[in-house]
């Protein structure tokens, strides 16, 4: 098989190739253009093993580039496709609204069109041909304190730039799944987080300024509260869904560990405080590095997502718990520091 991941260089489209290409069965067609957060933490070949090299593609194209993205569907005939390319900072949502527009929207429906050319060109690829959309909880809104999580028919109610962009693609999956029959499937995911994610998010932003001792800055009175998923935990699911779900389904992922932002940073203080005690470092008592800064615009108050649909009919759960994956993913930045 030769399947195309989207956003191959990013933090989640990372670990998808990795564990794709663990399987030794496939070609991997790494489908994306390098922005800010696109190979930060160095290209992927980096990591891999000769054999995995080999079985490993880059392709340099902005999905907005239309006739560019048709030529290599043209050219490697991929069987299966995960489309992760997609701008996701919230706060950059809010200051430049534009570039979400374009990538998020202009991107996937470009790439929902190039599938369907792809397939018309190729009418006996279609029974076999998947496409796999990864979105987000966002795209619901938020939730109350104690209403229950998200689940596959929750309204769409997106309130940030990015959330809109992203509810703005499925809405695109899903009409050209109806309309034009293609063999398209969704996912919905929590917070996730681990290695190699983009400091600008929220757990390694913490992580990175408590390791420099800086301020340690969470947004107003920081009791938004997030379900909190593994990247690993993610993209086993999404491999499931990929190989095994349902056309046209729409699918949750969600790991049910839901903290505020507070406790979220009390919990890394901790960790931090247990890693130095481990490694024989000095003594810092990084809660003192705390402080509340104004609330993002919008800022909604929480997600929860029910992963009942794809625990009953895929027999996915969630592997990680938090506190081991928070503590390996400090180890892991801890380890960046110090090379």
């Amino acid at each position: 098989m030769v399947i195309f991941v989207t956003g191959g260089s990013g933090f989640i489209g990372r670990e998808t190739i990795k564990q794709l290409l663990a399987t030794k069965e496939h070609k991997i067609v790494n489908l994306d253009c390098l922005t800010y957060a696109g190979d930060y933490y160095g290209p992927i070949e980096n990591d891999l093993s000769q054999s995995e090299r080999d079985q490993y593609i880059f392709e340099k194209i902005n999905l907005c580039e239309l006739k560019s993205l048709q030529k290599l569907f043209e050219y490697y005939k991929p069987s299966h496709l995960i489309h992760l390319a997609a701008e996701s900072h919230v706060d950059q949502s809010i200051e430049s609204p534009v570039n979400f527009i374009q990538s998020n929207i202009i991107g996937t429906f470009n790439l929902l069109e190039s599938v369907r050319h792809h397939l018309n060109e190729n009418p006996e690829r279609k029974s076999t041909f998947r496409f796999l959309h990864v979105s987000t909880d966002e795209v619901f809104g938020e939730l109350g304190v104690n209403d229950p999580p998200f689940n596959e028919s929750s309204q769409i109610k997106p309130n940030s730039p990015y959330s809109a962009s992203k509810a703005s693609s499925d809405l695109l999956v899903d009409a050209w799944t109806r309309t034009y029959q293609l063999p398209c499937m969704m996912s919905h995911c929590s917070n996730n987080y681990g290695p190699f994610q983009h400091p600008e998010k929220l757990i390694p932003f913490m992580i990175e300024r408590g390791m420099s001792r800086k301020p340690m800055s969470i947004y107003g009175d920081g009791n938004q509260i997030r379900d909190w998923l593994h990247v690993s935990d993610h993209v086993s699911a999404l491999l499931l869904i990929l190989f095994n779900g349902v056309t046209g389904r729409h699918y949750n992922i969600g790991a049910n560990q839901e903290f505020t932002n507070n406790q979220l940073v009390e919990i890394i203080c901790e960790q931090l405080e247990l890693f130095d005690r481990v490694n024989g470092q000095v003594q810092f008592n990084y809660s003192d590095l705390i402080t509340h800064v104004t609330d993002r615009k919008g800022h909604d108050i929480r997600y929860a997502i029910n992963n009942s649909r794809i625990s009953k009919e895929l027999n996915w759960k969630p592997k990680i718990a938090f506190e081991n994956g928070i503590a390996n993913t400090i180890r892991w930045y801890a380890s960046r520091q110090t090379h």
